[in-house]
This record gives C-alpha cells, structure tokens and sequence, in this order.
C-alpha cells in the first residue's frame, strides 16, 4: 500500500507560502505529513489559512515574516524553525515576483527587486538549509537523503520571455544555481532539484487566464489545453521530497501541459 504519509516527521520550510503555489505546496506537504514553516511577506491572512489547513490534516505549522532577499531575516527564519521543530529536512523555495516593463524602460529598481527576491533569496534560503542539514546529520529512519531542496523555476529558464527580461533572467539564473549546488553537495545525500512550472491559475498571473478570450488565447500555446493548478504542483512536490524520487537529483522537471514542446511549431 502506498504510504500516504511520505514526509512524515519532517519539516519543510516554504517561501512565498501565503498563496498561489506556494501555498498549495505547503499544503501538500502538510497533507504528507511535513511540519511546516510557512514563509509570508505581505498576506499574513493567507499563510494562517495555509496553517489551519495543514493542522486539520494532522501536522503542525507556524508562520514566519520574512523577506527572503534580506539576509538577516532569512537566517532568523531558519532559527526559529530549528527551535520549534528540531531541525529541517525540506526546502522549498518559492518566493518570487514580477515586475515587468518593456526593456528600454526597465528601471534599475525593477531589476533589482526581481533579481534579488527571485534569485538571491533562492541562495540564501538554501544556504541557510544545507548549513542545517549538514549540522543536523543523517536521519536514516525518516528519509535516505540529508536534505532536499526544490528550487521553484518556470518554463521562462529556457523561453526567451519579451517584456520581462527580468525575470526571464532571475529564473536562468535559478537554473544554473540549481544544478551548481546540486553538484557540489550531491555526495552529501542532499538532493537539489527544480520544478518548472508552465501557466497555473495564480494571482501573479491572473491577467493571462482571467476572462474566457484571454484564457482561449493562453490555451493556444499549451498542447493538452488545460491551464494548470496550484495543487498540481504540490503534488509533484511531495513526489520530488519524498524517498520515491531519491535518486532524480540536479533536474528540473517541466510541468507545464506541454508548454516547452513550442506548439507554435506544430503543422
């Protein structure tokens, strides 16, 4: 029988965990049976909705303040995990923004901010994760690995996104951090894996799915014709944290109804 509690004894940490995908993920994972700490910057509401929800399904979470390209406050986070939960186990590091403009009229500040949040946050929560699981040690009885960290990316790593070089660039980025870490601490048992995701229904991107013309418009670049969900990510998450996926490490893993298959192509 499969085990419906994959992740049980465990704690994750989640950025961005207040909505959209990052809240879903959260979710999931509490649903597997991770505790979890749920990162928020400015929707405190919604990461206590995420709390409650992860506590009806039988584990614990707290929510922690947190810019995450703020160094101080992402090892504060981190310290407040440790002292409630004993340790962490799971990464996932979510956070991330738009701020899109063309790039003639891109301000350095728009640069700055998506680079900083999207990228930088990404090497300091991971930082401050595999510091922990190297100080934690191994946990043979709760999962093979030391650590995991998933990196959250999109599909714009490798399509060329016009309007939004910035972040187009800030997930490039994450692609390459991704697999450079995964290199150098893979002979640790620390797995490092990103997820891609195409077009999901979330409040970053409502604009694109929002009305029935716009969503028709959307669906003509997804080959199987369904804009994603947040909770199709979230489990794709649990899979990627759990033992069954222990040896998929320095991938990215592209979900995204086909999106990456280019259907402009197609004849």
């Amino acid at each position: 029988m499969q085990n419906s509690k994959p992740l049980a004894n465990q704690t994750a940490v989640v950025t961005g965990a207040s909505s959209g995908i990052g809240k879903a993920v959260a979710i999931s994972l509490g649903q597997a049976g991770a505790n979890v700490v749920l990162d928020y910057v400015g929707d405190p509401a919604g990461a206590e909705d995420a709390a409650d929800q992860i506590g009806a399904a039988g584990s614990q979470a707290i929510t922690v303040q947190c810019d995450v390209s703020q160094e101080d406050q992402v090892i504060a986070m981190f310290q407040k995990a440790v002292a409630t939960f004993g340790t962490v186990d799971i990464l996932i590091n979510n956070a991330g923004l738009q701020k899109d403009s063309p790039f003639v009229d891109m301000t350095v500040a728009q640069w700055d901010l998506v680079l900083n949040v999207n990228l930088k946050g990404q090497f300091l929560c991971a930082r401050e994760a595999i510091r922990e699981f190297i100080r934690r040690g191994p946990r043979p009885d709760v999962s093979v690995a030391l650590g995991k960290i998933i990196c959250m990316s999109s599909v714009h790593e490798i399509i060329p996104w016009a309007g939004h070089a910035n972040y187009a660039a800030s997930k490039g980025g994450v692609d390459l951090l991704m697999k450079s870490m995964a290199q150098e601490h893979g002979h640790l048992k620390i797995r490092v894996n990103s997820i891609a995701p195409g077009a999901i229904k979330t409040p970053i991107n409502h604009s694109a799915w929002a009305t029935p013309q716009a969503e028709t418009n959307l669906l003509r670049l997804i080959p199987y014709k369904r804009v994603g969900v947040p909770e199709d990510i979230g489990k794709l998450a649990v899979f990627l944290c759990s033992d069954d996926s222990d040896y998929i490490h320095g991938e990215t893993i592209f979900i995204d109804g086909g999106m990456t298959l280019y259907p402009g192509f197609e004849d």
